[in-house]
């Protein structure tokens, strides 16, 4: 099976940065798409920045409401994938969860339910 384990997670002050990691392992495996998404309490999970791979390259994708602050990667030789997060606010707050759809399909990127696979979370807490 493929795992993936999120990282980088923890308390940061407002206007600060964070790193999250995801680390993919089990087996190999080629996704089309890989994407972060989070989740705070008593609201539903949201999209915030996904990263598509094919031959000819690859594309970037992110919510408007982090756009211009968090940079989404892949490194595919280490199998990780990385969120910087700069300029962080309050309403940033929430549990992180990578995802990756384990091969193309048409499924939009900002859909939760493209994704096959999912990681446990990391929790970022963003003070004021």
């Amino acid at each position: 099976q493929v795992q993936l384990v999120e990282s980088g997670g923890g308390l940061v002050q407002a206007g600060g940065s964070l790193r999250l990691s995801c680390a993919a392992s089990g087996r190999t495996f080629s996704p089309y798409a890989m994407g972060w998404f989070r989740q705070a309490p008593g609201k539903e999970r949201e999209f915030v920045a996904a990263i598509t791979m094919s031959w000819s390259g690859t594309n970037a994708y992110y919510a408007d409401s982090v756009k211009g602050r968090f940079t989404i990667s892949r490194d595919s030789a280490k199998n990780t994938m990385y969120l910087q997060m700069n300029s962080l606010k309050p309403e940033d707050t929430a549990v992180y969860y990578c995802a990756a759809d384990g091969a193309g399909n048409g499924v939009p990127y900002y859909q939760s339910w493209k994704y096959d696979y999912w990681g446990q979370g990391t929790q970022v807490t963003v003070s004021s």
